[in-house]
């Protein structure tokens, strides 16, 4: 039997050991996280611009100006009359110039060419940027644990880039298409929303650390965080519409709204044979589908965004009138580009928007996840 003690004895005050950190803990490194991602906010910056300038050589059809893939050699431009007169003369011998470009003097020629070289030098800058980061913060084994394949995955995405960039170019220099294949230009845009959206990801988690993340993820709303992960899916589904729309010059097409053409389904909708061709390369269903799947997003959106009126979280609830506001200021984008036929300036804005959207939806979606702290009065 435990002996008797009295109530009114003395506690032993003798100072303990400190309790030792599990094996967990000490396996964790925390890393330069704040160092990394400084690193990535600068990637990010660099894709939203490459982003715009890709959108920009498509616009101003310069995209074909550069007949051959040089990822070294390439990054110096013509410096001398005659290296420019070589250029054109491979330039001539393409689609585009034989059978839309024929009249092109060398000087309009040199304006498509620095637009096409910008491009894929700001490419090579990425690569460079990603590369020397990496290698800076893995020589020092700053890069916190688990964080290695995350990084590592960006730039491996990068190489792919450059790939299907090419892909892309090739599809346009042959035969008699005037433009780069619309799917393999949705296919390069494509693959720049998801490296945004990896880098916005990591952004935003390495904004806290990793104590932080798994106590405020016991707090998380999994449902709403799965109602925003649909809308965030049909949002990039989106991206790709847009990117056949403006690989068809389907923008230019039809320019009236609500109807097209004065019909609610375009009469032209399946001009092209085979059938299934349509839905990459036939203007009138492609503008179709990008304006239908548009006011999908949109309800699908208000519907989402009621849902996170539940929220206990007063920043989560912030999150998400963001996107409310930026998901009706892109649909009226849209409808104006549409009006206008597509200009330059209308269009380029309205595919930036589509780049702030989708990072505004990723942080809704962040928050939902993982909410942040706040007073019991809040």
């Amino acid at each position: 039997m435990a002996e008797k003690r009295s109530i009114f004895e003395e506690v032993d005050t003798a100072e303990k050991p400190a309790t030792q950190a599990g094996v967990i803990d000490r396996a964790k490194r925390p890393g330069a996280r704040g160092a990394i991602r400084a690193w990535l906010m600068v990637l990010f910056a660099l894709v939203v611009v490459m982003i715009v300038v890709g959108g920009l050589t498509r616009l101003t059809d310069s995209g074909l100006s550069i007949t051959e893939w040089k990822p070294v050699t390439g990054a110096i431009p013509p410096m001398s009359a005659e290296v420019w007169d070589q250029e054109f003369e491979k330039y001539k011998q393409i689609p585009e110039y034989q059978l839309q470009n024929s009249s092109m003097t060398l000087d309009e020629f040199k304006v498509i060419y620095w637009w096409e070289w910008g491009h894929r030098q700001l490419g090579r800058v990425i690569g460079l940027v990603w590369a020397l980061g990496f290698a800076y913060f893995a020589i020092r084994r700053q890069i916190p644990s688990g964080w290695t394949g995350r990084l590592v995955l960006i730039g491996a995405l990068g190489g792919l880039q450059g790939f299907i960039g090419w892909w892309m170019v090739s599809s346009g220099l042959e035969g008699a298409r005037l433009d780069v294949a619309p799917y393999r230009l949705a296919t390069h845009l494509g693959l720049a929303f998801v490296i945004l959206g990896l880098i916005c990801w990591y952004i935003l988690s390495l904004g806290r650390s990793e104590a932080d993340l798994m106590q405020s993820r016991r707090n998380s709303e999994p449902k709403l965080k799965k109602m925003v992960s649909g809308l965030l899916h049909v949002g990039y589904l989106q991206v790709i519409f847009g990117a056949l729309v403006a690989g068809n010059d389907a923008g230019r097409t039809y320019t009236d709204w609500p109807l097209m053409g004065g019909d609610v389904f375009p009469a032209l909708a399946f001009e092209l044979e085979p059938w299934w061709r349509n839905f990459f390369e036939g203007e009138a269903l492609v503008q179709f589908n990008h304006r239908l799947l548009g006011y999908i997003v949109f309800v699908f959106g208000i519907v989402v965004w009621r849902r996170s009126r539940s929220s206990g979280n007063r920043a989560t609830k912030q999150a998400f009138d963001w996107v409310m506001v930026m998901l009706f200021g892109q649909m009226v984008l849209g409808v104006g580009t549409v009006l206008y036929a597509a200009p330059v300036h209308l269009a380029i804005v309205h595919q930036l928007g589509a780049v702030v959207l989708i990072c505004m939806i990723l942080r809704a979606r962040f928050l939902a996840m993982y909410p942040t702290a706040q007073s019991v009065r809040g």
